[in-house]
């Protein structure tokens, strides 16, 4: 058994831990990765910089730490169920509810921003989001069509094109308008619009002929 004193210094790290990674999201998101430093936000939290850098060596690792967190709470499309046995058309369209859900609402959209003004000056930064996120979920997707290709359903091709065809497709319509934060993205609405279209669509390329 770990003795009490043991259990909760754990328990009052991993609170302090939890202290630094969002106040690192809120400065991140207000100021840009390049606008935040290592001394903001320690002082949001209200402790020292030396402290800070014991649980997070650098700025690099404190923004991997606040994907991981966000994707762990709100990436719900890196596990959503794609059942083999299910219809294309219905695993893609539960999909890319979820997905196109998450997408269009906050923290993953504050996240993707962030990641894309940062880009060109912080390349690692959008490695680290794509890595921790698309890049996952993509993969599952595609291990999913590769198994409905084999079966037949889907027709031979390269899955992952097909994966990336299907994403495209959902985030074409309301989901370009959310990113620009123009008035078209706030009837959430049109998301099941955009889906229905994008599995239309993507069956009409991808499904095999029977």
């Amino acid at each position: 058994m770990i003795p009490d004193s043991t259990a909760a210094a754990d328990d009052a790290a991993a609170a302090r831990r939890k202290a630094f990674v969002e106040a690192a999201r809120d400065l991140f998101f207000a100021n840009g990765y390049a606008g935040t430093t290592m001394s903001s936000i320690a002082s949001k939290v209200g402790g020292s910089k030396t402290t800070l850098w014991t649980y997070f060596p650098s700025k690099e690792d404190l923004f991997a730490a606040v994907v991981d967190d966000i994707v762990e709470r709100h990436g719900h499309a890196l596990t959503v169920d794609l059942p083999v046995d299910a219809p294309v058309a219905d695993v893609l369209r539960n999909f890319g509810m979820i997905l196109m859900t998450k997408l269009a609402a906050s923290p993953l959209l504050s996240l993707y921003r962030l990641v894309v003004g940062e880009a060109e000056r912080f390349p690692h930064l959008a490695e680290t989001f794509y890595d921790r996120g698309p890049r996952r979920g993509k993969a599952r997707a595609a291990a999913w069509v590769a198994e409905k290709m084999a079966r037949g359903e889907i027709r031979k091709g390269d899955p992952m094109r097909a994966v990336q065809q299907f994403a495209g497709l959902c985030q074409s319509g309301l989901y370009q308008f959310a990113v620009l934060s123009l008035p078209e993205s706030r009837d959430l609405s049109r998301l099941a619009e955009d889906v229905d279209a994008a599995v239309d669509t993507f069956c009409r390329a991808w499904l095999a002929e029977t």
